[in-house]
């Protein structure tokens, strides 16, 4: 069964930048789309950012222009770089696959955008 374990999160002014790391145990990874979500206080969890194993990648309009996502297969590795933060991308940071298996869900990391 594959852990992830997010970090990089923190709190930061606005228009500031955060660069998000998720490590992947499982030997699949490589193969898997995987995915960055989003969990703002009192709302669901949104995919923000996807990434397919050869590299496309896919944004939110919410997000487009100012996150990017990127992997290192043989790291086992997901990043997100957040450029241009705004106050409402304060939330609870996850990385799962795309669509996301409900055993693979970690702690997440929490990104704070202060004004």
């Amino acid at each position: 069964q594959a852990q992830l374990v997010e970090s990089g999160g923190g709190l930061v002014q606005a228009g500031g930048s955060l660069r998000l790391s998720c490590a992947a145990s499982g030997s699949i990874f490589s193969l898997m789309t995987m995915g960055w979500y989003h969990q703002a206080p009192g709302k669901q969890r949104v995919l923000v950012a996807s990434i397919l194993s050869r590299g496309i990648t896919n944004y939110a309009d919410s997000v487009k222009g100012r996150f990017t996502i990127s992997r290192d297969n043989a790291k086992n590795t997901v990043y997100l770089q957040m450029n241009s933060l705004k106050l409402e991308d304060t939330a609870f940071y996850y990385c799962n696959s795309v669509p996301p298996l409900n055993n693979y869900w970690g702690q997440g990391t929490q990104v704070t955008v202060s004004s």
